[in-house]
């Protein structure tokens, strides 16, 4: 089954210091532990920076709000910086009505830099 046509995948690339990671589907409690090994990976170095592009995502539960708490955790405590990319009203509410709203930095484009090297073609194929 094409990765497009499962409930849920992910595109993962760097750009530069970068980690850019697209979410797509549904981020629920199948979907959790396999987004937490491919996000704790990520945050195993020094100062992650990581983007993580929600645009994609069409539902998120409870378990997937407790995979962004502890990537947010680990990237902190390294001295790095998590970003959320969501303009989704649905999203934004559940972040406020779970009392996480300010404890994450959310966009609603991706950061220009990553924009321009996406418009160059510069993208990494699913890795999962």
């Amino acid at each position: 089954m094409p990765a497009e046509e499962r409930p849920f995948f992910l595109r993962e690339r760097v750009m530069g210091d970068t980690a850019v990671v697209e979410l797509h589907g549904e981020i629920d409690i199948v979907a959790a532990p396999y987004l937490t090994g491919c996000l704790d990976s990520l945050t195993r170095s020094h100062q992650p920076e990581i983007v993580l592009d929600l645009r994609g995502m069409k539902f998120m539960d409870c378990s997937g709000l407790s995979v962004l708490c502890r990537t947010r955790n680990r990237v902190l405590a390294l001295g790095g910086q998590l970003r959320l990319v969501s303009h989704d009203p649905r999203f934004l509410r559940l972040l406020r009505l779970t009392g996480l709203k300010g404890c994450f930095c959310v966009l609603e484009e991706l950061p220009a830099d990553i924009a321009a090297a996406d418009a160059k073609g510069q993208r990494a194929g699913v890795i999962a």
